[in-house]
């Protein structure tokens, strides 16, 4: 296929946290706001003046320092931000905005709050809030009043940031202006022949979560727009169509890599993907904006903290739903060594969606820098494998 204009600009804007973007919003006066779970609404911190960086660690070789302070038995993803964050790598942040839900990231924001110096930025704070375990409308209520505490009123008291419904309505529509340009790119991956590949769209999903929005709205435009007369491959290079599902994932490589063992990634269903996080928020009669956005991240999201039988069964439903939504051949579910969550809803995933779903699994357990990219190789090829014979068997 015909390279992508702006792809290997998007590459470079994820080779660092600070990048070209961020420094350009910066230089304009514009507050830097750090966050890293789906529950801290991006929206929020995306008001007039500002702008939302969910963070990532990109190029991080080894947590050495970060171990040091934290455990070697924690996610290594949060021990790789702390380890970006003693390099200096987050200086630019001017707050990080934290969620009382995976531990490990929890532990990073409280590492940026308690070490001295940490990020050299005056007037760099850290707020936390909680999250409910529930998605009733006491929870929503809930939820509510801890944005409006731990997010609205310290923006507004501690940087002057206006938070009027008329503010968040405005940074409601640009959010969904971007949720409308990535699933408008994404629906590309259901063709039978996709016209883009897994491992361009997540690099597009991941520069519109790390990049100023106002900033990365011109190139997502340009590229929905040379969506539409993009030609694919004549013949479909690859073997087979996979979804990804799973824990934190902002390592494009790691698609790059399933990829060239010849099995497409069509769907995203990990942290950082674009399946629950580019979903339009919908402002019903008679909500506030902090209300319909309180009740949208709560109803959205699959994360795994959610742990009732109910909801474990649902989240096995919502899987097979987009499976057969983007016809898919096989699941790669993914967790992060050490992932709280993850670590028990792979293995549970791994048997219930075979058995009672029929979907092959791939259950992945991977450090956040693939450094057993061999192995993986290897795993995932015979992967591919058996999803071709399983094809043969049937088609007997």
């Amino acid at each position: 296929m015909r390279d992508l204009k702006h792809l290997i600009y998007f590459e470079d804007l994820l080779q660092e946290a600070n990048n070209a973007l961020v420094r350009q919003a910066k230089d304009e006066g514009k507050l830097a706001l750090g966050y890293t779970c789906y529950f801290m609404p991006e929206v929020l911190l995306d008001l007039p003046g500002c702008f939302s960086v969910r963070l990532r660690a990109p190029r991080c070789t080894s947590p050495d320092m970060a171990t040091y302070y934290m455990s070697n038995r924690l996610c290594h993803y949060a021990r790789s931000l702390l380890e970006r964050a003693l390099e200096g790598g987050y200086n630019f942040l001017d707050a990080q905005f934290s969620t009382e839900t995976c531990v490990g990231a929890c532990r990073f924001s409280e590492h940026l709050e308690k070490l001295p110096g940490i990020i050299n930025n005056e007037g760099f704070f850290v707020t936390f809030c909680d999250v409910p375990f529930k998605r009733d409308q006491n929870s929503v209520d809930h939820f509510a009043t801890q944005l409006q505490a731990h997010v609205l009123d310290e923006l507004k008291n501690r940087r002057g940031v206006d938070t009027s419904d008329e503010a968040l309505m405005k940074a409601i529509e640009e959010h969904n202006e971007v949720c409308r340009l990535i699933n408008e790119i994404g629906e590309y991956r259901k063709l039978p022949n996709p016209t883009i590949t897994g491992y361009e769209f997540h690099v597009i999903q991941l520069v519109s979560l790390v990049c100023p929005k106002y900033l990365i709205l011109p190139y997502l435009r340009d590229t929905a727009e040379e969506m539409k007369t993009r030609e694919p491959e004549q013949k479909n290079p690859f073997r087979c169509r996979v979804m990804v599902v799973g824990s934190e994932n902002d390592d494009p490589d790691f698609s790059k890599l399933i990829e060239s063992c010849g099995a497409e990634i069509v769907c995203d269903r990990y942290c950082y993907g674009a399946i629950e996080s580019r979903v339009p928020i919908e402002v019903k009669e008679g909500e506030t904006p902090l209300q319909a956005i309180s009740r949208h991240y709560l109803e959205t999201s699959n994360c795994a903290r959610f742990m009732p039988q109910d909801e474990m069964r649902l989240r096995k439903e919502r899987i097979a739903e987009l499976g057969h939504e983007y016809n898919v051949d096989g699941i790669i579910v993914v967790s992060n060594k050490f992932c709280a969550y993850w670590g028990y809803e792979r293995v549970v995933d791994s048997v219930v969606i075979p058995r009672d779903y029929g979907f092959p699994v791939c259950s992945i357990e991977k450090e956040y820098i693939n450094s057993a990219s061999g192995q993986l190789r290897t795993r995932f090829q015979a992967f591919v494998e058996s999803i071709e014979i399983k094809k043969i068997q049937e088609g007997a």
